[in-house]
């Protein structure tokens, strides 16, 4: 007669030995598998900026390094008239750049109105690791820049200068959607660890007032990560970003439930809804990144343009549109 452990051991067998248990093994062990390192940055300059941050995530790299990587491309980019080096000036002749950064922890850090320093998603990043603040501004910001080892830089270029001398002869400040206003790249990145990353970072709003700020520097706003559920970020007109909490709404919006896309054109509906008036020139779009690496996007007016890199992508892709 068998013993009681020798049928318990007969029986578990027995039991490995059926199909479903075979399909309940592999369906455990697919759960456990992480989805890969992916990064997503607005806009097509982001195809740069995204070679720049997989060289970090692609070794397997955190995704707070490769983000400050990946845009540091076009903040350096003269030619690039919306984010850092050679960005549009205010209505004043002054250049000055808005970043966020906001890590796996939740941790953050901002700077808004810099002047004289490209580099200011690594900035941003100083001033979460470093003080016990999330935001510097203005003098005080350049002043902690400099002090930290960042190079003092004239933002303006002379191409720059140039178009801003034009703009002077009417001094018309209208914005146009797509051009004028996308004035931001945003990337999400999430590594093989299964941590997410994000910075946003920009010139802001060509001919701007002096001192204007917009949603890219606003933790909530232009940004936000939540490890457990996901990543956004946005671009466009940033006042009305603000005005609904943007990245945070799709964020809220992914953790009941709604993929990326969905959680986006949330959003976007939203700040739809409040400007019925201003549907055939305002521009505002929303990117996200969930924790099982699936992205999406959604923007008012068509147009926005969104990157994507991973192990199996790397392209540019056109964000879905409320109004064609």
């Amino acid at each position: 007669m068998k013993t009681r452990r020798e049928l318990l051991q007969y029986a578990g067998a027995a039991f490995a030995t059926l199909p479903f248990a075979k399909a309940f093994a592999q369906a455990k062990s697919s759960s456990l598998t992480l989805p890969g390192p992916i990064v997503v940055s607005t806009w097509n300059f982001g195809m740069q900026a995204n070679e720049a941050a997989w060289k970090i995530l692609g070794n397997g790299g955190h995704a707070l390094d490769a983000v400050i990587s990946g845009v540091a491309v076009p903040e350096a980019d003269p030619k690039n008239t919306s984010v850092g080096y050679g960005g549009l000036p205010d209505r004043d002749g002054h250049v000055t750049l808005d970043a966020c950064v906001m890590d796996e922890n939740g941790n953050a850090g901002s700077v808004a109105c810099v002047e004289n320093i490209v580099h200011v998603a690594a900035l941003a990043r100083k001033v979460m690791e470093k003080t016990p603040h999330v935001m510097l501004v203005g003098e005080g910001a350049q002043q902690f820049g400099l002090a930290n080892g960042f190079p003092k830089t004239n933002l303006l270029t002379p191409s720059s200068e140039k178009l801003w001398r034009e703009w002077l002869k009417t001094a018309q400040y209208k914005p146009i959607a797509n051009i004028e206003n996308h004035d931001t790249i945003g990337m999400l990145a999430l590594d093989s660890a299964g941590n997410l990353s994000g910075t946003c970072t920009t010139s802001g709003m060509a001919y701007k007032m002096h001192g204007r700020v917009g949603d890219s520097p606003l933790i909530g706003a232009g940004l936000y990560v939540d490890n457990e559920v996901g990543a956004a970020t946005s671009t466009g007109v940033g006042e009305e970003v603000i005005k609904i909490c943007g990245s945070h709404l799709v964020i809220e919006q992914m953790r009941a439930g709604r993929s990326p896309e969905e959680a986006c054109r949330i959003a976007v509906e939203r700040i739809v809804k409040k400007n019925p008036v201003k549907r055939d020139d305002l521009q505002v779009g929303f990117l996200a990144l969930n924790k099982h690496g699936e992205h999406g996007a959604y923007c008012i007016l068509k147009g926005f343009q969104y990157a994507v890199r991973s192990n199996s992508q790397n392209t540019l892709i056109d964000g879905k549109s409320h109004f064609a």
